[in-house]
């Protein structure tokens, strides 16, 4: 029991440091600040495939996360990035990714697609 939770308490301290430390890289915008930037940004649906053609904010790029590391040359340096997933942890993830490689200017629409209001695309 007690290996327990001393075990627990060191997930729980691993996960707040990762949370700060993801928000010195990682800005997350309400929906209202998303659009003020995003169409002077590169603007980055990191779902699946299949989720991006059943319906994706208009303008947004399809590069899912799991293809993220392939595909860093498509991404420039010198432009924000703001990124979008359904929920909001793939953008995250996908952040680290960028960051770990020296971006900086990295956005994430807060709540993901699935708070989205605005424009889209919808698929067949």
């Amino acid at each position: 029991m007690k290996y327990l939770l001393v075990a627990l308490v060191v997930i729980i301290v691993i996960s707040v440091f990762r949370y700060l430390r993801q928000r010195t890289y990682l800005k997350t915008l309400t929906e209202t600040q998303f659009r003020e930037g995003y169409r002077k940004a590169q603007l980055i649906d990191v779902r699946e495939p299949q989720e991006f053609k059943n319906g994706h904010i208009l303008g947004a790029r399809n590069i899912p996360v799991t293809q993220m590391k392939q595909r860093l040359i498509e991404i420039r340096k010198d432009q924000p990035v703001y990124f979008y997933c359904q929920s909001g942890t793939r953008s995250a993830r996908a952040a680290q990714i960028l960051h770990k490689k020296g971006y900086s200017d990295i956005y994430q629409l807060k709540g993901g697609f699935k708070k989205w209001t605005g424009k889209v695309k919808n698929g067949l």
